[in-house]
């Protein structure tokens, strides 16, 4: 007899939700999302990387820490993120620039995240996230999107992306995102 054999599956079905991820729409049909599995050694480095930011960013970021424990008391976590190839050539403003050449020749900014990025990008990469979360909960498997994990992923060198966002999975008998404070 397995008791308690629902842990041991943890691994494989956060494949398929980065699979979920993967395989959502893309704007123009260009897959700039980047996918990854944080192996255990890597928790640590990234919990504490987002310690490190909540000291570093001060007032209004403590969330950063409470994140921190989430993320050691998850089970195993999911990375998605987007390394923007190009722009969809659309000059829709939604950038912030009035076409997509001034917003590529424009200086980019790197603090957590690298931007500016192409809009549609983003949208990408919203959609894919979105995609993760709900196959998470088609599984019953706990989760929460967190920009802080992403951030930490990205701060940390873990991975090579513009934005990221990370999400806890766990498979408790109480939801660890749950009572957050």
């Amino acid at each position: 007899m397995i008791l308690n054999p629902e842990s041991e599956v943890l691994e494989t079905l956060a494949k398929s939700i980065l699979l979920a991820a993967r395989t959502a729409p893309k704007a123009k049909g260009v897959d700039d999302i980047i996918t990854a599995l944080v192996e255990k050694e890597d928790i640590e480095i990234l919990a504490s990387t987002m310690e490190k930011l909540a000291e570093e960013k001060g007032e209004g970021f403590a969330f950063l820490k409470r994140d921190a424990g989430n993320l050691r008391n998850a089970g195993v976590t999911v990375l998605i993120g987007i390394k923007a190839s190009g722009v969809a050539g659309l000059n829709c403003g939604a950038c912030g620039f009035a076409t997509c050449k001034e917003m590529l020749n424009a200086k980019k900014v790197e603090t957590e995240f690298k931007g500016p990025n192409c809009m549609l990008k983003y949208a990408d990469l919203g959609i894919a996230v979105g995609a993760a979360a709900a196959k998470a909960k088609d599984f019953c498997i706990d989760n929460r999107v967190m920009y802080s994990v992403g951030a930490a992923a990205r701060v940390s060198g873990l991975l090579d992306a513009d934005v990221v966002f990370g999400i806890p999975l766990s498979v408790t008998g109480k939801n660890v995102f749950f009572d957050r404070k």
